[in-house]
């Protein structure tokens, strides 16, 4: 512990907060979605986002102590887009189906199998991936000009400066120019922290129910997309990064977190990637053997989010969201930069890796799966066919 508070840095916990009010207000709906259209109540709602706040902090404190590396987890957003499109399964079955699709990432993490599967992605593909997902956010933040020009342009000025005048802080002196800016243009939603419960969530169990239409309707898509969508970049983004992580053991580690919390609406937990990226970057801390900081900071304003959930939800929701793509967007230039630089630099790699990368960005989706699966697979087929030699 004394280890964890010698390389703690300001920047590291503000790219800490910055992972988690991304992660939080770019999703948050879906999950609120997801639960109402399963039937949830609301205090099974509030629930729900006690779980995934436990066990996104804690698990994400774990893993990043034990490793000594950013290991960021999160929710399965994709799964949370395939359970809001879900009719006619009640809650019990659905939280059935939750156990098993934990149970699934448990087999895949304990065998060892999807570790095999990573390992033969080569870094170029790896990198491009990560590009492609994280690029998103970029052309994100430049489109917030288009509704909130005055506050993103005056963001980016300030992050310009800032990654000239102290380039470890630029980053968060970013964000506190967008919250001044924000401020004195009448953007930051403070009549709505009026309304806040700043009373702790309560949780409320929902016992299993185990049904074929829930094993084939909810628990194997999404064990299938947690594992594609989410899972395969959060290992790229690691990657790419340099950080050599324990696949198998973490899989396994967000499994039966999974496990434990499914019951109460923790419905997949997986390997984050963008917010991780947040946490990976060098304004998390020059230090690449400190970045893991950046994450137990995260993981501690996750566990917060779920034990107060509706007093945090309301204070990020204050953020104008014009401000979130910008600060997000500009946190990762470096992240997007490198792994453009990595994907590109092997000239024999060049044509597969600059496929992954378009068919990322493009956001298309088939069969549910997102378009980091299709990215890989796509570069992967250019690569056997570029490079396929018949046996003699």
């Amino acid at each position: 512990m004394k280890k964890v508070f010698a390389d703690l840095s300001t920047p590291a916990v503000v790219a800490g907060f910055v992972a988690v009010l991304v992660g939080y207000t770019s999703s948050v709906a879906i999950v609120f979605q997801a639960a109402q259209a399963l039937g949830a109540t609301p205090a099974q709602t509030a629930s729900w986002m006690w779980a995934l706040g436990l066990a996104m902090g804690l698990s994400t404190i774990a893993l990043s102590g034990w490793t000594r590396q950013p290991v960021l987890t999160a929710w399965s957003t994709p799964g949370a887009a395939l359970l809001a499109a879900t009719q006619g399964i009640p809650l019990p079955e659905a939280t059935g189906a939750f156990v098993v699709c934990a149970l699934l990432i448990i087999a895949a993490g304990a065998t060892g199998a999807f570790e095999r599967v990573m390992d033969k992605v080569p870094m170029a593909i790896a990198a491009a991936l990560l590009a492609g997902v994280l690029a998103r956010f970029g052309l994100d933040a430049v489109l917030a000009v288009r509704t909130a020009p005055g506050l993103v342009l005056g963001m980016g000025v300030a992050f310009l400066v800032g990654r000239r005048a102290w380039p470890r802080y630029a980053v968060p002196g970013t964000l506190v120019a967008g919250i001044v800016l924000a401020a004195l243009q009448g953007r930051l939603g403070l009549a709505a922290l009026q309304t806040v419960d700043w009373g702790w969530t309560a949780p409320q169990w929902v016992t299993p129910r185990f049904s074929i239409a829930a094993l084939v309707g909810i628990a194997l898509p999404l064990f299938i997309i947690t594992m594609a969508s989410q899972n395969l970049p959060g290992v790229a983004a690691q990657r790419a990064a340099g950080y050599r992580t324990p696949v198998s053991p973490v899989i396994t580690a967000t499994g039966v977190t999974t496990l434990l919390l499914a019951p109460f609406g923790a419905f997949a937990i997986n390997l984050a990637a963008i917010t991780a990226a947040i946490c990976m970057s060098s304004e998390a801390h020059e230090d690449p053997a400190r970045r893991y900081t950046a994450a137990i900071a995260a993981g501690v304003f996750y566990v917060l989010l779920g034990l107060a959930g509706g007093a945090v939800a309301g204070l990020l929701a204050a953020f104008p969201r014009e401000l979130v793509a910008a600060v997000a967007g500009l946190a990762l230039i470096g992240t997007i930069a490198g792994g453009l630089a990595t994907a590109l630099k092997d000239e024999q790699h060049r044509d597969a890796a600059a496929i992954t990368f378009l068919v990322t960005l493009s956001g298309v989706s088939m069969a549910g799966i997102g378009s980091a699966f299709w990215g890989v697979v796509a570069g992967s087929v250019a690569l056997l066919v570029q490079h396929w030699r018949p046996l003699r």
